[in-house]
């Protein structure tokens, strides 16, 4: 008969005593129900395991050499022995009984958590080895895990409202920690993101919207943790979206009530790539369109040049945004396009080009028919597109410089024509006037016919005669012209040949029309019949010789006579009274005066 319960020796006793060599551990609380192994010999066939005089609680043979016993409560240092049939082991090996206070229980980390149970809090305090039982209220922890003697970790289990939490051990119960349960919280709804979609970079910030948001553990996008997020409250979230890829992204919550559904996406944004602009260039006060290309750029939100905002924009395409340009100051500045994706990189140029100034025209007056070239002066020539005249463009144009361009004119019609100038920069303001002038019109000449020596003036009549340049007989220039009116002139005619010639006058609208001129030779004069007559004049002489045929006049000294043409070569004329003796008959043509013939007055004679 043993003095304890005792699992069977599984072989027949030997004839030796047995002997005790180690107790391991060899110390251990005065509560006993530790278990310790033995190690010696001759262990089969044992009916007792004594500490000191009392039985173990229990023991099992696991072979001659081994045994497993359950140490009964107990002080101080006592022998350990075996015995079998054969006998007791010598006492030779000794266990200390140590008095171990009881746990003391300082912290649960949480201190609350679901009704539902099943999650794990850690116990702080002392004197944890050998805990027996970790209670919430009366309910054992659904595990626990002495990790050593001041921590302990547990299962919670189950529960309602606010339980006291106790460690217990061979030494005792510790004090009690207060553990709430909580009711399981709802599953957090996420409805919203704003803004839906960023740069693939990601950092910037985003506000989630739904509910059941307080608490929240966790923000991801696409699986990948929020670089930091708040809770705002239990409908918003902010956060700081991670870097991703291009496309859409999962956005969830996590709280202790679980994991938002799927649906709300976040939209990660390649940066927008500039590329091109057109026009390049345009007025220092903008207004103008320009078209950029480039990739990425749709969902542009800005458009800047110089950093100016576009006064406005429309994104047309994926590739295409078009712009109305901010005022700016002369010189290049940068354009950038801002998308949920990002800004630009800089190297588009947009070049702010100062207003045309137009200061004059040479020359500024020309025919309505057009084609004659005019310079143009002034500043910030370059680049000019278009030259207008009264709104009509040049037929063609140069940039000489800066400051001056060639132009042909176009046709229009007699008048003044504002000429303007445009360029990237603007239009030139008004101001500089081209005139367009009829080509003149000649309709006559008085007197039409003088001497082949010239030297006589003449009047001209006819229209747009103002601005003459020239006056031409038969193609050689007067000696000298002035223009009275639009519509008379008077020219000194330069000697020529006997005949009849052309008379034009040029004018910057063109030359006109020719009226006739007649050179006439100096008249001759051969004879005189008769040559004499009495004092009281009435005789009829005739004259002879050549060019008779444009006598204007004949004279008897200085005295015109009344006289008719006959022909080219005979004059009559009537002799005018004077005094008795000798004068000079001359006869007067256009071209000019013919030498004189002696006529003698006679006195009657005396009574």
């Amino acid at each position: 008969m043993t003095d304890s319960p005792v699992s069977p020796s599984p072989h027949p006793p030997s004839g030796n005593a047995p002997t005790v060599t180690s107790v391991v551990p060899n110390s251990g609380p005065a509560s006993g129900g530790n278990t310790v192994t033995l190690t010696g010999t001759n262990f089969l066939g044992a009916t007792a395991v004594r500490f000191g005089a009392t039985p173990a609680l229990s023991f099992t043979v696991v072979s001659s050499t081994q045994i497993t016993a359950v140490v009964p409560p107990g002080t101080g240092t006592v022998q350990v022995t075996v015995t079998t049939p054969a006998g007791t082991s010598p006492q030779y090996v000794s266990y200390g009984y140590v008095t171990t206070p009881a746990p003391t229980l300082t912290s649960l980390n949480p201190n609350s958590g679901p009704a539902s149970g099943g999650n794990t809090v850690t116990l702080t305090g002392t004197n944890f080895l050998g805990a027996t039982a970790v209670r919430f209220g009366a309910t054992p922890a659904l595990s626990f895990t002495v990790v050593s003697s001041t921590q302990i970790t547990a299962v919670v289990p189950p529960g309602t409202g606010t339980v006291q939490v106790t460690v217990t051990t061979p030494a005792g119960t510790s004090n009690a920690r207060p553990y709430s349960y909580t009711a399981v919280p709802a599953v957090p709804v996420l409805t919203g993101i704003s803004p839906s979609s960023g740069p693939v970079g990601g950092g910037n910030t985003v506000t989630l919207t739904g509910t059941n948001l307080t608490g929240a553990t966790a923000v991801t996008f696409g699986g990948v943790p929020a670089v930091s997020f708040t809770v705002v409250s239990s409908t918003q979230i902010t956060a700081v979206v991670p870097p991703g890829t291009a496309g859409a992204a999962e956005v969830r919550v996590t709280t202790p009530g679980g994991v938002s559904a799927p649906g709300v996406l976040y939209y990660y944004v390649a940066a927008p790539v500039l590329t091109g602009i057109s026009p390049s260039s345009g007025p220092v006060g903008g207004g103008n369109t320009v078209t950029l290309t480039g990739t990425n750029l749709t969902g542009a939100t800005a458009v800047t040049f110089g950093g100016v905002p576009a006064v406005s924009f429309t994104v047309v395409s994926s590739t295409q945004i078009t712009a109305v340009v901010p005022p700016g100051t002369a010189g290049a500045a940068e354009v950038r396009v801002t998308t949920p994706g990002g800004v630009s990189a800089p190297g588009v140029l947009y070049y702010y080009v100062a207003a045309p100034v137009l200061t004059g025209i040479s020359p500024s007056s020309g025919p309505v028919g057009g084609g004659n070239t005019v310079t143009l002066t002034g500043t910030n020539l370059t680049g000019a597109t278009a030259v207008t005249f009264g709104g009509v463009p040049a037929v063609s144009f140069t940039v000489v410089s800066s400051t001056q361009i060639t132009a042909v004119v176009p046709p229009g019609t007699a008048g003044a024509a504002e000429v303007r100038v445009t360029t990237p920069g603007g239009v030139s303001a008004p101001g500089v006037l081209y005139y367009y002038v009829a080509a003149p019109v000649l309709t006559g000449i008085s007197p039409s016919s003088g001497p082949v020596g010239g030297g006589n003036t003449v009047t001209l009549t006819g229209t747009g005669l103002s601005g003459a340049t020239a006056v031409t007989f038969g193609g050689v220039p007067a000696a000298s012209f002035t223009v009275v009116s639009d519509t008379l002139a008077t020219a000194v005619v330069p000697p020529g040949t006997p005949g009849a010639v052309q008379v034009s006058v040029t004018t910057a609208a063109g030359t006109s029309g020719g009226v006739p001129y007649l050179y006439v030779a100096a008249p001759v004069v051969t004879a005189l019949v008769p040559d004499a007559g009495p004092a009281a004049g009435g005789t009829t002489v005739t004259l002879t010789g050549s060019g008779l045929g444009q006598t204007t006049s004949v004279l008897f000294g200085t005295t015109p006579a009344a006289f008719t043409v006959i022909s080219d070569t005979a004059v009559t004329a009537v002799v005018p009274p004077g005094a008795p003796g000798p004068t000079a008959v001359s006869v007067v043509t256009p071209g000019g005066t013919s030498a004189p013939l002696t006529y003698v007055r006679v006195a009657p004679p005396e009574i």
